[in-house]
């Protein structure tokens, strides 16, 4: 577990989790000790330990891989509170989600508010989730590059999500991956203009990095 975020009113944890390492992250509201978790790779035991002096209200799906929902059935058995994915991706999933969200909607977390960015690319329902300054992107941007596309088509739907939903954003907007580590939008942003400034393949997707591809 690290501690990415904490200040008077927000706490982040990350916990590295599933046989690929995935980022699930624990967002607490330091004012009302309520808190949700942003996907569930595994280990559902891990995670229920560092839920336990919280109040849990929400799980959060930012996409339906799964790498991303390993855990998704026992906790939803333990902690039974509502979970919320995106219509496209709900769809996949073994039992249907309490809410379907969707761009422009909003959760309350105590004291905090988050706003639901839909980005699709990485898979159609692909969802990111932003409160202040702090960016939960699920696989939709990582640092050095976008989420895996599976088509070119899939890819220039990455690009337009990242170009305008994400990329507006503040440049000092830190951004927590579905996996590796924290990356700052600016950075990312910088490096797309880099990328955006040469010619590409129309075929180009899969794992592609701005400054290389």
């Amino acid at each position: 577990m690290t501690i990415i975020a904490e200040d008077d009113t927000i706490r982040i944890e990350r916990l590295e989790l599933g046989p690929f390492g995935t980022n699930a992250y624990i967002v607490i509201c330091r004012g009302t000790q309520d808190s949700l978790l942003v996907d569930a790779p595994g280990d559902a035991h891990i995670i229920l330990d560092r839920l336990k002096k919280t109040t849990p209200r929400y799980i959060l799906l930012t996409h339906d891989h799964f790498d991303h929902i390993g855990a998704l059935k026992e906790l939803r058995a333990e902690l039974r509170v509502p979970l919320a994915a995106h219509a496209a991706d709900a769809r996949h999933l073994e039992s249907a989600p309490e809410m379907l969200l969707d761009d422009g909607d909003t959760i309350s977390l105590g004291d905090l508010t988050f706003a639901v960015l839909h980005t699709p690319g990485h898979t159609p329902g692909s969802l990111c989730f932003r409160t202040g300054r702090h960016l939960l992107s699920g696989d939709t941007i990582f640092p050095g590059g976008p989420g895996k596309t599976g088509s070119p088509a899939d890819f220039d739907r990455i690009i337009r999500s990242l170009t305008e939903k994400v990329f507006p954003l503040p440049d000092d907007t830190l951004v927590y991956p579905g996996h590796g580590d924290t990356t700052v939008l600016k950075k990312e942003k910088d490096e797309f203009a880099v990328f955006s400034s040469r010619h590409h393949d129309p075929g180009l997707c899969g794992d592609v990095l701005w400054l290389s591809a």
